[in-house]
């Protein structure tokens, strides 16, 4: 028989030790679990996990940063939800309290390279992408900001690093920006800082960027395999079709147009008419296991359209692949998801631009290119379609 969790005085009868340590590393599901005396476990969507403490200070709700569930275990979590708790009945206020230890706290190269030795260093994919995740950040961002405390670094900040290569090198200048916002989040769910990530709406201090081509809200690729379970669970025929269209980098009409004539199962291959192509050129792609394990899972017979509306003569309306991401409150859009496939690509191996983007069926807009390319790079993109289809789980 389990043993009973011993009450502290200080702990409302009627909710204590709600949460245990396996649960507090194991808990997959996004959402705010609650462990009484005002102690509560966050889990995002991508999987990132911190305590938060609730109660009234001065006559007012606050909600205040405790650390990330990695940093502050279970029980030291407790204590100091206790703490806080007795601090605020007694009239003080807990947040003072915390950011006293808070102007002690690391600086900003401190944190970033924490990041990076718990997230990217251990991770899979290409080393060389691991090194360059730490190596963008060391040439752009420590030399100004280096040594300032985490809870320090503000917008201002952020535009010293970023304007000096925002035009001259756009793409290095997303990825420091990118590589910015992870560090600070984390920080901030280390309890180190609070308020907004400076680096939300940082564009607006910058120069437009000519390349920059970014029409359709995108989900960022390090939460897509969250989503992906919960899309693997979720009703309907939508759910079905969004999924296959992440898996396959497709335009949400290709999808849902597509006929059981143009799968075939046994080369793993999805050929798309050139009449359905946004360019008018066939296109061929190649189905990774994830992809034709959802095909498995469709019932019905094996003729005619693949993810047929409830008229089964007529495909599935693009509404309703967007209204499967509103019912899980995902606030992207399908078409974001092949920016995200893009983003993914990029970040995360060394897959050559031609592969990646005739994996997206984008037109060769070089003319010389497009006379010297007279194949579709079809094993190639088989094994970067392979490698995304795995690494969406």
């Amino acid at each position: 028989m389990r043993p009973r969790a011993r009450v502290s005085a200080d702990m409302p009868r009627e909710v204590f030790n709600a949460l245990s340590a396996v649960r507090v590393r194991q808990e997959k599901v996004a959402g705010i679990y609650a462990d009484g005396c005002g102690l509560y476990l966050v889990v995002s969507a991508s999987g990132a996990r911190w305590w938060q403490w609730r109660g009234m200070v001065h006559g007012r709700r606050v909600e205040l940063g405790m650390g990330s569930a990695r940093e502050v275990s279970l029980t030291e979590a407790r204590r100091m939800a206790v703490e806080w708790r007795k601090l605020a009945r007694a009239g003080g206020d807990p947040r003072a309290e915390r950011d006293k230890a808070r102007r002690k706290s690391i600086t900003f190269e401190e944190a970033a390279r924490r990041v990076w030795a718990d997230q990217v260093a251990d991770e899979g994919g290409n080393a060389k992408h691991r090194q360059q995740w730490i190596a963008t950040l060391e040439k752009y961002a420590f030399p100004k900001i280096g040594p300032r405390a985490i809870h320090a670094v503000d917008q201002s900040d952020m535009l010293r690093i970023l304007a000096p290569i925002w035009t001259e090198t756009p793409e290095t200048a997303r990825r420091v920006r990118q590589r910015l916002r992870v560090v600070l989040d984390w920080a901030r769910a280390a309890g180190l800082r609070d308020g907004v990530n400076p680096v939300e709406g940082v564009e607006k201090g910058l120069p437009k960027q000519k390349d920059k081509q970014q029409h359709f809200a995108a989900l960022p690729w390090a939460e897509l395999p969250a989503l992906m379970k919960r899309l693997a669970v979720a009703p309907g025929m939508g759910a079905a079709a969004l999924r296959l269209t992440i898996l396959t980098a497709a335009r949400s009409g290709e999808t849902r147009g597509a006929t059981w004539d143009e799968i075939d199962p046994e080369r793993a291959t999805w050929t798309i008419p050139a009449a359905r192509m946004k360019a008018k050129v066939e296109h061929r792609v190649p189905l990774s296991r994830p992809a034709l394990a959802v095909l498995d899972s469709l019932d019905g017979p094996r003729v005619g359209l693949v993810f047929p509306s409830a008229r089964r003569d007529r495909p599935l309306s693009d509404m309703t692949l967007s209204a499967v991401l509103k019912r899980l409150n995902v606030p992207v859009t399908v078409h974001g998801f092949r920016s995200t496939f893009r983003d993914w690509a990029e970040e995360a191996g060394e897959w050559p631009h031609e592969v990646k983007e005739s994996a997206l069926a984008h037109t060769i807009k070089d003319k010389v290119e497009a006379a010297y390319r007279r194949g579709d790079l079809f094993e190639k993109r088989k094994l970067l379609m392979d490698a995304w289809g795995a690494y969406c789980g």
